[in-house]
């Protein structure tokens, strides 16, 4: 699925128009991208969690020439799953609901 087939799926689950459904799409990605500039981490419950991890400076190759590359440390974001996603693609179902205290 690519960003505009879901600004298509929201426009159309959402009745509303195209447009606006693109500002939401984007607005989440900024959203997302902001907090994960910052250091902060995004939790969708039922969904997963975004992060950024630390790569720490290496060595590399350069795969034309051989020759040796320093490769700076550098912040790369991480996505990890939540165990309902996990098992929606797993199985093709939903996870059953937790279940709530009874009410008193």
């Amino acid at each position: 699925m690519t960003k505009a087939d879901l600004i298509d799926e929201v426009s159309r689950l959402a009745e509303l128009t195209r447009k606006d459904s693109e500002v939401i799409v984007e607005t989440i990605f900024d959203s997302v991208v902001r907090s994960l500039r910052v250091g902060d981490k995004i939790e969708i419950r039922g969904f997963g969690s975004f992060r950024t991890r630390q790569r720490k400076p290496r060595v590399g190759r350069n795969p034309k020439t051989g020759d040796r590359v320093e490769v700076p440390a550098k912040k790369i974001p991480f996505f990890k799953p939540s165990k309902e996603l996990k098992d929606l693609v797993n199985t093709g179902e939903p996870a059953p609901p937790p279940t709530a205290p009874p009410a008193q």
